[in-house]
């Protein structure tokens, strides 16, 4: 049976569709990008004993934010360590896989909360979930390169906006499942872990199914005349072990780690932050619905600015992230201060489409300084800077809210200095991203094939 899982079960055969590979992938990132509406749970997650209100014994938020932390720091290192299996066991097995531990870490985590264990939610959403991140990340990436190399980013883009746009499918799904499984004695939370679990499983397995890799020297009809030389773009291979040895490598490390925790932190709290800094005018249905909103611009940049990257390029695109990011973070105190609830709305609508593209345009942005060779393996690597934000952001966003509310600040102004830390970030981020230079030679295992 577990045959069927195997790379040589994969291979297409002779007229096979190239575009039948991105809905494939799309299922699996999809599935898990639901890990962006995990803020919809906290609210509730903190009056699991209390029910209308939180008890004594409630968990408190900053407790829950580390669930959200916890996942994404998994999911950057089992990417990190599992992309080199990834490269060998191809992307049915690690879509497989993915699919097990993700739906499987719901599960742990509905006996957790069950129980009212934290420890328990912390190891099935958060470790065990967290692996599925990791490994249904990295999984379709090579194989879109590999049938995409005229337009890379673009077919890295359409995969990984699933990633974005999942929480446009789990908020509205979680809000629905919890209010139908709420009770006078529950909240509805675990009923509606058990229920996602179970959902997201045979979604994902659509996806792993229908994939296919390429046959050893295919390219696509007219590939050489539809190769636009960029700079930048290398000619040859670097293997992820001597990736890491290269500065470039670093500086794209900060690239990302700048860029995500600019948005992370303020993506996983996004619900209670809109919440307390209009207080009175946004209802919890609504929060939800902003939560959706920002996984639609995430969802839409992604493939969107990836797209537009095969033509301007991957560091002129990512100079427009950090600088234009940069700027609206600055703003966005100020239409709190205005109490303009639409102004603050598009400001993060934009800033979430950049977020966005910059996790779509990194896997095209590795091929063009790498190769194609171990891009997957090198990915997983590199997502070793979103583990790292995955902490910084939301620690950034939930304790300086804490220590400011401790000392007097209004709930509602509590985010503002946060906001312009997030600028000060995204100008180092942009200074990082116009160091980056060509990869040396001698770092070159062998001629790309042409």
């Amino acid at each position: 049976m577990f045959q069927f899982l195997d790379r040589e079960r994969t291979v297409a055969g002779p007229g096979f569709n190239r575009w039948l590979v991105p809905p494939a992938a799309l299922s699996i990132h999809l599935a898990i990008g639901q890990v962006y509406a995990f803020s919809v749970f906290n609210l509730p997650m903190a009056r699991l004993l209390g029910i209308n209100h939180s008890a004594a014994t409630d968990w408190k938020l900053t407790t829950l934010g580390w669930i959200f932390s916890f996942a994404i720091l998994i999911l950057g290192l089992s990417a990190a360590f599992g992309g080199k299996w990834v490269e060998r066991a191809g992307p049915r097995k690690a879509m497989f896989a993915s699919a097990v531990c993700f739906s499987g870490g719901f599960l742990v985590a509905a006996l957790g909360v069950a129980m009212h264990d934290i420890a328990i939610v912390y190891l099935g959403y958060g470790m065990l979930g967290g692996i599925g991140l990791g490994l249904g990340y990295v999984a379709p990436v090579k194989t879109l390169i590999t049938w995409f190399p005229d337009r890379p980013g673009m077919a890295t883009g359409m995969a990984i906006m699933g990633f974005g746009g999942g929480a446009m499918i789990g908020s509205p799904l979680s809000v629905a499942l919890m209010a139908h499984f709420q009770s006078a004695t529950s909240v509805g939370v675990w009923q509606t872990f058990v229920v996602m679990g179970l959902v997201y499983f045979a979604f994902m397995m659509l996806g792993v199914v229908t994939v296919r890799v390429p046959a050893a020297g295919w390219v696509p009809e007219g590939y050489a005349a539809a190769t636009r030389p960029q700079k930048l773009v290398t000619k040859g291979n670097v293997s992820a072990d001597n990736a890491i040895k290269t500065r470039q490598f670093y500086f794209l490390w900060m690239v990302l780690f700048l860029n995500v925790t600019a948005g992370i932190g303020v993506l996983g709290q996004a619900s209670p932050m809109i919440q307390e800094m209009f207080k009175g005018r946004i209802t919890p249905v609504a929060a939800g619905g902003f939560v959706g909103l920002l996984s639609l611009f995430n969802m839409g940049g992604r493939f969107l600015w990836s797209s537009a990257s095969d033509y301007l390029g991957r560091k002129p695109t990512y100079a427009i992230y950090f600088a234009l990011g940069a700027a609206l973070y600055a703003c966005t105190p100020t239409t709190g201060h205005l109490g303009s609830v639409t102004l603050f709305v598009l400001a993060y609508a934009v800033i979430m489409s950049m977020y966005g593209g910059g996790f779509a345009t990194i896997p095209a942005y590795l091929r063009d300084i790498f190769g194609t060779d171990q891009v997957s393996a090198i990915h997983g690597r590199l997502l070793t800077a979103w583990s790292a934000a995955g902490l910084a952001g939301p620690v950034l966003v939930n304790y300086i809210r804490e220590y400011q509310i401790g000392h007097g600040v209004a709930p509602a102004q509590a985010y503002s200095f946060t906001m312009y830390l997030m600028a000060g970030l995204l100008v180092l981020g942009f200074l990082s991203n116009q160091l980056i230079t060509e990869v040396e030679a001698r770092f070159h295992t062998r001629q790309a094939a042409a």
